[in-house]
């Protein structure tokens, strides 16, 4: 990957390496251990400072009052008025169907590491999906996560459990971060994602996710409502099944979402088995895994970013991948990177 300044293990390696044209007597002979240490992070570290821009007196108050108002309605599952077997049905329907695929297919897989590619139209369509989770613009997530990968578990990561869990989970989101922040941290990151038009008509009109956003929660109360109306009668049922819907299939699911996506970032660096001696602290975990449809076999994907799967043993099922091998039966998914072992048995054979 191009825009990228890592994709694979071996280039995170390189930027560990000194240059021998600043490097002189003890210097030199720093073993790269020291030079991990010195980076404040690494492998080999049990705790990093937070990023250096974080400022912890500014908050971002558009997430904080997000988080505080979806935290609050989800509580509505508990209300026994707004339980229905379809509300609980549609959380469990869209958490594959915005989720999944919006945000580990689309965001992650096909866009911040190219693992596979798909018709533009069809990419864009996923990237409205995506937008539906209220997990931020396309270019935004992808230039965080690709500097994730390139600072993993060192200072300048954004969100390692490093500093603590909390702020890995979801507080590196609240304080403002002069870093992440930047318009150029995008183009040095997302380059190629901002080259496409609509992707850097929604960084530049960030009304327009959040109207998708809220319109697809819209919709899908009118439509359930409507269904209901025309099965039911426009009565109080129709409007309490819709009501169901909007709290479970919207609401809950969202929030779930969020907290899958953030334990990728902070439960997976914190708790699991390692396959691979990658410079950080990524984890094969598989509560994670479970629940975000295989995200959680996070040491493999860090050992191994261009794969279009994370499964590296048989039991670490990956159903992310089989729905882009389905996609890819459709006609919609091609060039899917195979893991690194094939790539380089296919080198070896060309060679």
């Amino acid at each position: 990957m191009s825009t990228s300044p890592t994709t694979t293990t071996d280039e995170s390696r390189k930027r560990l390496a000194p240059d021998p044209s600043k490097t002189s007597g003890t210097n030199a002979a720093k073993t790269a251990s020291e030079i991990r240490k010195e980076r404040l992070g690494g492998r080999d570290a049990s705790s990093i400072p937070m990023p250096a821009q974080v400022d912890q007196k500014r908050i971002y108050y558009s997430y904080l009052i997000s988080f505080i108002v979806f935290h609050t309605l989800a509580l509505g599952v508990f209300v026994p008025w707004l339980f229905s077997w379809t509300g609980f049905a549609s959380l469990v329907v869209f958490s594959y169907a915005f989720g999944a695929v919006g945000i580990p297919i689309t965001y992650h897989r096909l866009l911040t590491h190219r693992s596979f590619k798909t018709p533009k139209w069809f990419e864009r369509f996923l990237v409205v999906i995506a937008l539906c989770n209220g997990q931020e613009t396309p270019a935004r997530w992808v230039a965080w996560h690709r500097l994730h990968h390139h600072e993993s578990d060192h200072q300048e990561d954004p969100h390692s459990p490093l500093v603590n869990f909390l702020w890995s989970h979801f507080q590196w989101l609240i304080y403002e971060n002069g870093n992440t922040a930047k318009f150029s941290l995008y183009q040095k990151y997302a380059r190629d994602i901002l080259a496409d038009p609509f992707y850097m008509w929604l960084e530049k009109k960030t009304y327009a996710g959040v109207a998708i956003f809220a319109a697809h929660g819209v919709l899908i109360f009118l439509a359930t409502w409507l269904i209901g109306g025309l099965t039911m009668g426009f009565a109080m049922p129709a409007f309490q099944l819709a009501c169901s819907v909007f709290i479970w299939g919207v609401v809950a699911r969202i929030v779930v979402m969020w907290h899958v996506t953030w334990s990728v970032n902070s439960l997976s660096h914190m708790f699991g088995y390692r396959n691979y001696e990658t410079d950080d602290h990524s984890r094969n975990n598989w509560f994670v895994a479970l629940i975000s449809s295989g995200e959680g076999w996070h040491n493999n994907h860090h050992a191994d970013q261009s794969a279009a799967t994370v499964q590296h043993k048989w039991w670490e099922f990956d159903l992310n991948y089989y729905i882009i091998v389905m996609f890819s039966w459709m006609g919609l998914a091609t060039n899917i990177v195979p893991p690194l072992h094939k790539r380089r048995a296919a080198r070896e054979k060309q060679a």
